[in-house]
């Protein structure tokens, strides 16, 4: 039952360069800087969904880790939240209680987070969605929550079986969500504007008539290639 107070530091013009990508381009930015696995194991499990869609967010991640069913370092977790960060909740995926809710997401947006990312379900949501605070969870579950512990704030979760370590950056958008190292994370971002700018040559190719396979070196042996017959 660990509550650290702060998070690492990151460089104000990486964050800033973060919110400018998607999770998919960051996705496979990340898996050509650091290998096709390391870059595939940064996403969160899929089923960890937008509960309101058209949106996206980025920030360093304030992790909380729960006892399923009990919401006390949530709260405290919440209370330590800066401007700009995103809470970072982990319940093993437990599905029988909502970690996340209407008045939490209203003290998370007081003090400035960005969002949250729930690792289970949350409740509240329609009231969520009329207020407009970004949520990725499992869904949604009206089962309420003890406070009592244990827990732990700002500490290595595994988060939809992905390692979040506190003060990772992460995106989250309609495709998912992703955790960068904040280690690697610069080098993941210039990847990542790169390939961004190649995909803009390539949308331009394709509005000049061009064909997406040849604009992609993509080649399929002679020998497959069938006439048609009538």
């Amino acid at each position: 039952m660990t509550v650290y107070l702060r998070i690492p530091a990151a460089d104000p013009e990486l964050l800033a360069a973060v919110e400018e990508c998607a999770v998919a381009d960051l996705h496979e930015a990340m898996g050509s800087v650091l290998g096709f696995d390391l870059g595939r194991a940064a996403l969160l499990d899929p089923a960890i969904r937008p509960l309101v869609r058209g949106v996206r967010i980025s920030g360093q991640a304030v992790t909380v880790r729960t006892n399923p069913t009990d919401g006390l370092y949530g709260h405290r977790a919440i209370r330590l939240l800066q401007p700009g960060q995103i809470l970072v909740a982990s319940t093993g995926g437990f599905s029988s209680a909502a970690m996340f809710a209407e008045l939490t997401a209203l003290a998370a947006r007081a003090n400035g987070a960005r969002g949250a990312v729930v690792d289970g379900p949350v409740r509240d949501s329609d009231a969520l969605e009329e207020m407009g605070f970004p949520v990725w969870s499992r869904g949604t579950y009206a089962g309420h929550t003890d406070k009592a512990g244990p827990g732990a704030v700002n500490v290595p979760v595994v988060c939809g079986g992905v390692l979040v370590e506190p003060g990772d950056v992460v995106v989250a958008d309609g495709d998912g969500v992703i955790s960068l190292p904040l280690a690697s994370a610069a080098a993941v971002v210039a990847a990542a504007r790169t390939r961004v700018e190649r995909e803009k040559g390539i949308r331009a190719a394709i509005d000049r008539g061009e064909q997406l396979f040849d604009l992609l070196g993509l080649q399929v042996p002679e020998e497959y290639d069938r006439a048609w017959k009538d």
